[in-house]
């Protein structure tokens, strides 16, 4: 994005905000909602809109780091393999298809590993369709 990145996991969503050298917390406000986030430094709107899917609004927090970047954090309220986000905002930053992907892949592998633990998934390599959280096991006996 022109101001930063956004990635997730199954519980949260994590936006990185490059801000100019020295900027102090005085200079940042930020607002979190469940639904919406905004951003302005200096004066300055950096991000604004809602949010590709609901947050717990009392969870959101934002921290400044080195002063120089602002490290936002929101829980999701669906923390389903199968939600996740295409986009940041309704309709903005969206991430490319080989992204979203990886992103899916990656929430599919906490899923496995969430629900085996134990297991060891940091090497398994998945293929196939990710959507709503991959394949769903739960019916096979065991």
């Amino acid at each position: 994005t022109p101001w930063g990145r956004w990635y997730q996991t199954l519980e949260e969503v994590f936006i990185e905000v490059r801000v100019p050298a020295g900027t102090r917390a005085r200079d940042v406000r930020c607002a979190l909602r469940s639904r919406h986030v905004e951003l302005a430094v200096g004066g300055e709107e950096v991000l604004q809109g809602k949010l590709f899917d609901s947050t717990v609004a009392d969870e959101g927090t934002w921290t400044l780091e080195d002063r120089k970047l602002i490290r936002i954090v929101l829980t999701k309220t669906n923390r389903d393999a199968g939600n996740c986000w295409t986009s940041l905002l309704e309709n903005e930053y969206a991430a490319d298809p080989w992204v979203q992907d990886q992103m899916q892949r990656k929430l599919t592998l906490e899923r496995f590993q969430r629900e085996n633990p134990g297991f060891d998934f940091s090497g398994a390599e998945i293929s196939g369709n990710y959507t709503k959280g991959g394949p769903d096991f739960s019916s096979l006996e065991k």
